[in-house]
């Protein structure tokens, strides 16, 4: 299962070159996941404030295929491949149309407010696990 996130290129996310900045992949791959996890009905604010957890991008692996412009329509596409006690692992992919321009290997953890590993609960794993079939 994975979820879809479109956006649109605007002048602000490119370069003098006139092509996305790389940095900006990230953010267009931190709104996708925001969204996805949204949509699941994981409110991360309420998580936070209630259970004093939060997720955080531990590492992220990155490749550059293809420059994106401006005002192109851009699809983020997120995949869950494994939920463990504390740490998830996703493929983020960005497209243009039928052409993938960025794919990034991320981990995130679950963390306390003050810097802690924490457990993710079992009922947000159960939500976030990629389903095989």
């Amino acid at each position: 299962m994975s979820h879809s996130f479109s956006l649109r290129v605007y002048y602000e996310d490119t370069d003098l070159a006139g092509i996305v900045y790389y940095a900006n992949y990230l953010k267009f791959i931190e709104r996708a996941r925001s969204e996805w996890v949204r949509g699941l009905g994981v409110d991360q604010g309420r998580l936070r404030a209630e259970a004093g957890i939060v997720f955080a991008v531990r590492r992220v692996e990155a490749d550059y295929l293809r420059p994106a412009k401006f005002d192109d329509e851009l699809r983020v596409q997120t995949e869950a491949l494994a939920v463990t006690g504390a740490r998830i692992e996703l493929r983020q992919e960005v497209w243009r149309g039928a052409e993938r321009l960025f794919t990034a290997a991320v981990t995130l953890v679950c963390l306390t407010e003050t810097g802690h590993p924490a457990r993710i609960p079992a009922e947000i794993r159960a939500v976030l696990a990629p389903v095989h079939h």
